[in-house]
């Protein structure tokens, strides 16, 4: 399993740290944990997410 940190999820997805925060506030991200302090992102749920998103522009 291929875990990402918030940062790491950023550089993942191309969008600004500060992007990301605001989907996360949101309800907008894609699926993270906690996982101790830091949020956690799996690559696959990030792709997911990518996927999500070009199927709904389709």
């Amino acid at each position: 399993m291929d875990l990402l940190t918030t940062e790491e999820a950023a550089l993942y997805l191309h969008v600004p740290l500060a992007t990301l925060r605001h989907w996360m506030q949101t309800g907008q991200a894609p699926h993270s944990a906690k996982l101790g302090r830091r949020r956690m992102f799996r690559r696959g749920d990030l792709e997911k997410f990518v996927d999500e998103k070009f199927a709904a522009a389709a």
